[in-house]
């Protein structure tokens, strides 16, 4: 496995980013040309860090070249925290404040619009669609680069997305008609962040939307469960997790 850093050119600035592709001595998904499917894999509101990174290269290591991007580059680049992040202190509370204020629905889309369009440029990545997967607050953001590059991306899968669903007329869910992209969405359970009635109207949407899709809750799973640095780490369901984004990956871009 090869690892690269990366600098992904946006609208409003530079992204810092890590890359993986398989070595090319190993044939895995690779075509004709040699070049292998596509993924972004972003990471939850903690930033690029050796969990994420970890299950990034995981991906990887199946057959494709996976970005990285740090999707806070214009607050910091890693590590976003000198301290231990707490849900429960005021200064986690604090900082995750910094980092997710300046990606408003516009900014996230012109980042993603970027990061798909770097990926799919890459010279190691085959043409056709790439696939791109969100964790936590990043749950959005993948649904939101859908909507960006409706052509480009095949697949996109959220998993304990949250605020998929707002009162806000630029809720990320309102965005379904746009996107071509089979879905899929691995919710946690009693989430503050996507409750239950959040649940149910995204479901509704995703139903009148007419497209591929899997919508789930993961039983006794709570939010951020697949990231195994969480305090909430759950290796039963990150490991069902796993093989239903491998597997999505797989019968979506294995054309």
């Amino acid at each position: 496995m090869i690892e690269e850093t990366v600098a992904n050119p946006t609208p409003d600035g530079v992204a810092d980013g890590v890359l993986f592709r398989p070595d090319p001595s190993t044939p895995l998904r690779a075509g004709g040309d040699g070049r292998y499917p596509g993924v972004i894999h972003l990471t939850d509101i903690g930033g690029i860090r050796a969990a994420p990174l970890a299950m990034a290269r995981r991906v990887a290591e199946l057959g494709y070249v996976v970005l990285v991007p740090n999707a806070f580059y214009r607050t910091a680049r890693p590590p976003l925290f000198d301290f231990r992040p707490d849900f429960n202190d005021a200064r986690t509370m604090a900082r995750f404040g910094e980092l997710a204020a300046p990606l408003t629905p516009d900014a996230m889309e012109r980042d993603g619009a970027a990061y798909a369009d770097f990926l799919s440029a890459h010279p190691w990545v085959k043409a056709g669609q790439i696939g791109v997967v969100g964790y936590c607050f990043t749950g959005a953001l993948a649904l939101r680069i859908s909507a960006a590059r409706p052509s480009l991306i095949g697949v996109a899968a959220s998993f304990h997305g949250g605020g998929l669903v707002t009162t806000a007329p630029s809720s990320p869910h309102l965005l379904l008609p746009r996107v071509r992209a089979r879905l899929y969405f691995g919710h946690a359970e009693n989430d503050r962040l996507m409750p239950q009635n959040a649940i149910e109207t995204l479901d509704r949407a995703l139903e009148h939307w007419g497209g591929r899709y899997e919508s789930e809750v993961y039983e006794g799973a709570a939010h951020s469960w697949t990231v195994p640095d969480s305090p909430v780490y759950n290796e039963q369901q990150a490991e069902r997790a796993f093989t239903k984004l491998t597997a999505l990956l797989t019968e979506a871009l294995s054309t």
